[in-house]
């Protein structure tokens, strides 16, 4: 099984993809190989850092970064030779069987989009993101790629969210609840009303209506569908929420001569590097997207999604189960 990984992306590159790369190859069995994209001087210069770097890991020569200001539409045509585009190429031609990144998600998304197109059934691939709740985890879709949806593309990202939960997150059958700020039916705008309406009919999802944003901690559901626009503003709030408690209860642990409690556990439940990495769903490829501030650990996580995703042969079941359960979607909503 080879990764791809943009060496290129995060904040601290290739330095903090160097490190998390030894950590997952550490942590994986031996048909795992690493494929570190970027900049080639820059990547074994760090590697030569590293005493005992595992045998798994090689370096596709990609010249140019992608940069924040880039436009993701014409990060194709402007940056060819760039590690994101690089790397969706090399699994599009069959050289590799996922990509992971902490480059520009405009740029890993719209990429993903040209080279490994979507699924059939699919007019728009969302991001599937992990939060912690009080009991498992739930997965929020979609956390920022589309902004305007339809009602269609909500109940997609239904599906999309209930197959991932069913043959990654191991949850037999996926409770799907929308995002609004009512429980009842028609609470919501237009759009929330609408997408409501179709779920509360749709075969093959287990719809459990509405869910208000102060029962997401609760854990309630398995997974949260919203457009993309509400998704990432809840992602962002729920991360600085996390990082202000894990500060708050570090600073009073600090200030505390004797602790016999052990907070490790609500560190790591509250730690989005232990997530590591966000998918791309409904994509004909395995495309997982990090922070660009992600911490070796986040990358090393990142890479674990992307085994998951390939152990499970996620592309496929969710190309089969797309068939079967979104044949009749389109004609019920138009």
């Amino acid at each position: 099984m080879r990764i791809v990984l943009d060496a290129m992306g995060t904040d601290d590159a290739p330095r903090i993809e160097v490190a998390g790369t030894i950590e997952a190859l550490r942590e994986h069995e031996s048909d795992v190989e690493v494929i570190l994209v970027g900049d080639r001087d820059a990547i074994e210069a760090e590697l030569a850092t590293h005493e005992s770097a595992p045998p798994r890991i090689s370096i596709y020569h990609a010249p140019d970064r992608v940069q924040g200001n880039d436009s993701p539409a014409s990060v194709i045509r402007k940056k060819p030779h760039s590690s994101i585009v690089v790397g969706l190429e090399l699994q599009r031609k069959g050289e590799a069987d996922a990509f992971v990144s902490a480059g520009s998600t405009g740029a890993v998304m719209a990429t993903s989009l040209f080279k490994l197109k979507t699924l059939p059934g699919v007019d728009r691939p969302a991001v599937g993101t992990l939060l912690p709740t009080a009991k498992e985890p739930c997965l929020l879709v979609d956390a920022g790629a589309n902004i305007d949806c339809k009602p269609q593309h909500l109940v997609q990202f239904a599906h999309l969210g209930s197959i991932y939960a069913r043959e990654i997150m191991g949850r037999t059958e996926p409770r799907i609840a929308l995002l609004n700020i009512g429980k009842e039916p028609g609470k919501g705008d237009e759009l929330s009303a609408a997408a409501f309406r179709v779920l509360n009919r749709e075969d093959g999802l287990n719809f459990v209506g509405n869910l208000e944003g102060g029962g997401i901690i609760e854990g309630v559901c398995d997974v949260i569908v919203c457009d993309g626009f509400v998704g990432n503003v809840l992602l962002k709030f729920y991360e600085s929420v996390a990082q202000f408690i894990i500060s708050l209860i570090r600073k009073k642990l600090d200030a505390l001569t004797e602790n016999s409690l052990n907070f490790e556990e609500i560190f790591r439940i509250l730690d989005y590097s232990e997530t590591g990495g966000a998918p791309l769903l409904g994509v004909g490829g395995v495309s997982v997207i990090c922070h660009g501030g992600s911490s070796s650990k986040a990358i090393r996580n990142a890479i674990k999604v992307a085994v998951q995703a390939v152990r499970s042969d996620m592309v496929a079941q969710t190309a089969s189960r797309l068939a079967a359960s979104m044949s009749d979607t389109a004609e019920e909503i138009s």
